[in-house]
């Protein structure tokens, strides 16, 4: 078993970084926790770039705009060291809030425009605000040369490189794609709270996914986003949006571009699922 190092403090974790060199390329894997497979496939992608890979834990509760999810939302540190000890020698970083956040943290106000306004950012109000607190305060913590996202937050990741290029910041972002269960599924820590036959109701999601993308080779972006819609109709599940937009801009999409990205959030129970999937790799095949 691989050994993993453990800092409950920015002063003890900035230590240990500075006492490796300043030679050492560090990558940075930012979670709250819950892990799962999804999130050591980060983890394998950072230690296959990287020499030190650090990852956090933390539950940021600024990014939380329902204090219930707040609360319910599962903390498993003893099982998630014991899940990145078998990934591969990794260093943990779980803070408490006021180390992340100390009396005299200024808050970053970063005007994120109209890529924030839509999807979660219109169900989430002031999610993405918390979003970019954190991160950027993880990033001045543990000074990341790479740090990995998953593509499930598709919206999220768009955030977090709208951040790093407004703030002119050394850090790379590497996407890492969607790690799905057999059924489709894409990995989430909130599938811990699905019961098995909510699991398997959740399988819609991709499903529904996956139906969009076989209707885009034929109808219009109007007509897909209709029947999908219809489709949950059917379903045991709630949609709260199903959107088709530009993967830059996030814009809803009028018309079939390359890249064209469904977006899609409903309602397992009382358990809020969220994925995505590429429609359009390429619209026009040049010869």
């Amino acid at each position: 078993m691989n050994k993993t190092h453990t800092f409950h403090t920015v002063i003890s974790l900035q230590d240990y970084l500075n006492s490796k060199g300043t030679d050492k390329k560090i990558g940075f894997v930012p979670t709250m926790g819950a892990l799962h497979q999804g999130h050591i496939t980060l983890v394998y992608e950072a230690l296959n770039l990287a020499d030190i890979v650090v990852v956090s834990i933390f539950v940021n509760p600024t990014q939380f705009n329902n204090s219930e999810d707040l609360v319910k939302y599962p903390r498993t540190l003893e099982a998630d060291t014991m899940l990145l000890s078998q990934a591969g020698e990794t260093v943990i970083f779980a803070p408490n809030v006021t180390d992340i956040y100390p009396e005299d943290y200024q808050e970053l106000n970063l005007e994120l425009g109209e890529i924030a306004d839509v999807m979660e950012g219109r169900f989430r109000p002031g999610h993405f605000k918390g979003v970019v607190n954190v991160v950027n305060r993880l990033f001045e913590i543990v000074k990341p040369d790479f740090a990995f996202f998953g593509e499930k937050d598709f919206q999220q990741l768009a955030v977090i490189k709208f951040m790093v290029d407004k703030l002119n910041l050394n850090v790379k972002i590497i996407p890492c794609k969607i790690y799905r269960e057999e059924s489709g599924l894409a990995s989430s820590s909130r599938n811990s709270r699905l019961s098995e036959s909510e699991l398997v109701d959740a399988e819609f999601i991709y499903k529904s996914l996956v139906l969009a993308k076989e209707l885009s080779a034929k109808n219009e972006v109007a007509e897909v986003k209709s029947i999908i819609e219809e489709s949950y109709n059917d379903s045991v599940l709630e949609l709260e949006y199903f959107e088709i937009v530009d993967p830059l801009t996030l814009q809803p999409l009028t018309k079939w571009i390359d890249g064209a990205h469904a977006c899609v959030v409903a309602y397992c129970g009382e358990v809020r699922l969220i994925d995505n999937m590429c429609l359009i790799e390429t619209l026009h095949v040049s010869k």
